[in-house]
């Protein structure tokens, strides 16, 4: 991308990230209730992952298109044909070099990280009550360009589109639970990485559409998507607050946050990045574990009493290079 566009896109979606808060920026916002409603998207009373995806999905440029993705990425490196199979099927069934796939991944991670840090401290930088706004716009923006960078790994190892269009994102529970496994696995929560291996395995055997679905609406996965979904519930209302009396010192609140962005970003998704280069999608020589298997066999067999489990997250403090 070229600096110009570079910088036309995250000056775009700085205005739009800002537009998401804007409605709170004349009243103030002083109670956690308060707080809470803001945030909901959903309606459902409480803040998760799915108010998080929904917010982000509201920036312009974070739904990714996989034919055009994978085609932009490609055209300099491999022949059309090689291209117009990768789209096909998936880079790997195209003989796309896995390294060559590696290194566009680590692209994607730093185009993004570096995007949203700069927008970080743009939106940081209110004081006072305006700061009140940018609430749900530090949210929308951050895990926006966290979603995109998402889509993009998971398009080049191997999965197929997700539909990321408003009306699906707000009726669909498979498109929203599998964004959901995919933030569990950035942060670590415990059985998302297997979770996803598992999806990839299905794919890959060609398990029907259906049973996938029922598992991530209802059956095996499902108790990993409301274990994500409590985790985030808990990081967010703690984040929030934190950020909000952050903002109140101005433009040093702005440096504050575009830092802690840049050291987090980036670990977040080089773990969704390990998890996907070693799945049946990715590799043919893939060795499962046993809890892969587990999971996997219940997705076959349209299981669905299976207990969530326990919510951990892994330590975010190792920005690797």
């Amino acid at each position: 991308m070229a600096e110009k566009e570079k910088k036309d896109f995250v000056k775009s979606t700085v205005d739009a990230a800002k537009a998401v808060g804007q409605s709170t920026k004349n009243a103030a916002v002083k109670t956690k209730e308060e707080i809470v409603k803001l945030l909901d998207q959903d309606g459902n009373g409480q803040i998760d992952s799915a108010d998080i995806i929904i917010m982000a999905m509201k920036v312009p440029g974070v739904k990714i298109k996989r034919a055009e993705f994978l085609k932009r990425e490609f055209q300099k490196y491999v022949p059309k044909e090689q291209i117009e199979k990768a789209i096909e099927t998936n880079p790997a069934t195209a003989g796309i070099d896995k390294a060559l796939v590696d290194k566009i991944a680590d692209d994607v991670i730093k185009f993004e990280r570096n995007a949203v840090s700069g927008i970080s401290v743009a939106l940081g930088m209110p004081g006072g009550i305006a700061m009140a706004a940018t609430i749900p716009a530090d949210i929308a923006q951050y895990y926006g360009y966290m979603i995109r960078a998402a889509q993009k790994m998971l398009y080049l190892y191997g999965f197929p589109e997700i539909d990321t269009s408003e009306e699906n994102l707000m009726f669909d529970s498979e498109t929203m639970n599998s964004l959901t496994v995919c933030l569990g696995v950035m942060y670590g929560v415990a059985g998302a990485n297997n979770a996803i291996k598992a999806m990839a395995k299905a794919l890959a055997k060609g398990v029907e559409k259906q049973l996938l679905k029922k598992a991530l609406t209802k059956g095996t996965i499902y108790p990993i998507v409301k274990a994500v979904a409590k985790w985030f519930g808990q990081k967010m209302t703690k984040e929030v607050f934190a950020g909000f009396f952050k903002k109140s010192i101005p433009v040093v609140g702005g440096v504050i946050g575009g830092g802690i962005t840049f050291a987090t970003f980036k670990p977040c998704c080089y773990r969704l990045k390990e998890a996907l280069q070693d799945t049946l999608l990715s590799n043919p020589n893939h060795f499962e574990t046993d809890e892969e298997k587990k999971i996997y066999e219940n997705i076959e067999n349209g299981v669905i009493d299976v207990e969530p489990d326990e919510i951990r997250e892994v330590d975010n403090s190792d920005d690797k290079l």
